[in-house]
């Protein structure tokens, strides 16, 4: 299974830092080209941006429109990618359940690999083969995912009738078979400190170079108040739990070396 890293033209220390990571695990990747607010289809003033809860950043659409362009990448490919942004602290488990998952010929839409710190709503049974279980309700990034083709088709059907966070957009798409690794098998680079590590590179997010806009007005709300009732009865299903998923911990060799513990 290759990767598709999601980068800035001009983040070229990101790129070489997944590039080291994937290398090292022995993963085959490519890069995606990351939208910036400058280069953004359709433009900020089409209705599709206009449809998600609240106002958006022009750098929160850009980042959604990268993340649509890793979907039209493997819809056309037509076989699941591991997605990453150049951010990601990758654990040295992801090869050995990357492999496992194409082993099984699993038929699953989306599987995260990321933790947060955050709970999510996940079953409490696990999977009775590999160390995930399935996912309910995650609003905690999209910063490291595994998507299959019928994932990407059922996300970018969504992304035709509106557009919002990306992360968002993966979590509100309960049509999606979506799981996590659990343990979680990779981390944002700005948690390590909250897993006794020292970054290896300091990063900024790219989202706040943007203005942040207003609420919105009362169709806004309205959206909100719809989605936050949809998350809320999801909750309530059965045989599940919200809980944190840890990281398994085990960073590649290249990083290791960082740890403050």
């Amino acid at each position: 299974m290759r990767a598709l890293v999601l980068n800035l033209a001009t983040a070229t220390d990101r790129l070489k830092f997944m590039g080291q990571q994937l290398d090292a695990l022995g993963i085959s990747w490519e890069r995606i080209e990351a939208v910036t607010p400058a280069t953004l289809s359709p433009p900020a003033s089409d209705r599709v941006w206009h449809g998600w809860e609240r106002p958006l950043r022009t750098t929160e659409m850009a980042t959604c429109a990268t993340h649509i362009a890793a979907w039209m990448r493997i819809r056309d490919l037509d076989t699941p990618c591991l997605v990453l942004e150049d951010d990601a602290l990758l654990d040295s488990g992801v090869p050995a359940l990357l492999a496992a998952l194409d082993y099984e010929k699993t038929g699953f839409d989306h599987l995260s690999l990321e933790t947060r710190g955050r709970r999510k709503l996940v079953d409490r049974t696990p999977h009775p083969d590999l160390p995930i279980r399935r996912l309910r309700l995650d609003r905690t990034g999209a910063a490291a995912y595994v998507l299959w083709p019928s994932g990407a088709r059922k996300l970018l059907a969504r992304a035709d009738r509106a557009r919002g966070l990306a992360d968002g957009m993966i979590c509100a798409a309960f049509e999606l078979d979506s799981w996590q690794a659990d343990p979680a098998l990779a981390i944002q680079l700005d948690r390590c400190a909250a897993h006794g590590l020292t970054p290896p590179l300091v990063t900024a997010s790219q989202i706040d170079a943007a203005p942040k806009p207003d609420r919105g007005g009362a169709f806004f709300r309205m959206r909100r108040l719809a989605a936050q009732l949809a998350m809320g009865l999801r909750q309530l299903r059965p045989g599940t739990e919200r809980r944190e998923i840890p990281p398994a911990g085990n960073w590649i060799e290249a990083v290791a070396g960082h740890s403050e513990r």
